[in-house]
Parts: structure tokens; sequence; C-alpha cells
């Protein structure tokens, strides 16, 4: 009974984050509504950078597989949530079309890092990855994995629809 006792407050976090029309975000702190955005973090610039790039280079050449979320085939949204995840703590919403309603609008050229991009790369085709720093972004590429690419690239230059800004430092 005791144990019984000791799951139920586990158990409804778990249930009222994953139900419902509005998804929770969870940190290792708090649990963060996609209105919460953008997330304060206690990381300098440098650090964020370094933690983003540690992320990206784990997982640099995985292949891209549509749905996937491991080493061994992750798709855009995959690698931004396992990279937020595992890189800050933060877990953000699984797919692309969650991603783009939460955060802070941002104008292309006022990018930081940590900011997600997306793309429109076909009639309901819809693309996210995140600022690096420089012009750069990571991404998983359906033709190359996970990849480091500049978004004046004539492709992503072409395809770029909006930014959002989800960290606060």
């Amino acid at each position: 009974m005791r144990r019984v006792l000791f799951l139920l407050p586990i158990l409804a976090v778990l249930i009222f984050a994953g139900c419902g029309g509005k998804q929770s975000v969870a940190t290792s702190t708090k649990l963060i509504t996609p209105n919460s955005f953008p997330v304060k973090i206690k990381l300098s610039t440098k650090k964020l950078q370094g933690r983003l790039f540690s992320q990206y280079s784990s997982w640099k050449g995985v292949p891209y597989r549509y749905g996937g979320l491991s080493k061994s085939g992750v798709d855009c949204s995959g690698f931004v949530f396992n990279a937020f995840k595992d890189g800050l703590g933060i877990v953000l919403p699984r797919s692309t079309k969650e991603l783009v309603k939460i955060g802070k609008k941002v104008k292309k050229k006022k990018l930081r890092s940590g900011d997600l991009v997306f793309f429109k790369t076909g009639k309901k085709t819809r693309h996210v990855g995140i600022y690096y720093k420089d012009g750069k972004f990571m991404h998983a590429s359906t033709s190359k994995g996970v990849e480091i690419a500049r978004l004046d690239n004539p492709y992503w230059k072409k395809h770029y629809w909006k930014s959002a800004r989800i960290l606060k430092n």
C-alpha cells in the first residue's frame, strides 16, 4: 500500500504531462507549459554553445529516419528533442508540429544560440533545427543525417520559414 501511495504523485504528473491539448514541458526543476517560454537557464552563451556542440558531436552523422529517436536513426524533431533533453535537461514537444507552437518569435537577423529555426520544405512538410552560431544550425538532414548547415545555403535560405526563442539566458 505504501508503494502505491508513493507512486501516485509520480503517476499523476506523467498522466497530466501527456494528456490534453496543451502539452507540458518538464525540466529538472519544474513543469513548464508552452506559454512559459522562453525558459530561463543559467548558462553563459559560451557554455550553452558548448553543450549544444557536445550534443551535435554525439549525434553527428546519425542517419535520418522518420520517427526515429535513437542513434540508429533520428528525424529532425527527434534530434532537437534529444539535444535539449540530454544537453540542457529541458523536455520539449516531440514533433515539429508542436515545436512551432512554443517560444517567442524572433527575427532571423536576431538569432541566438539555442533558438529553433523552422523551414517549409514541402507543401505540408516542415523541418526544424537548432541555431548554433555564426549563421549555422544543427539538424537531422534527410540526405546527410545529423549535421551542421548554414542558413545562407541556397536550399535553406529558400525554405526558411520562422524562428522561435525558447531559452532565456
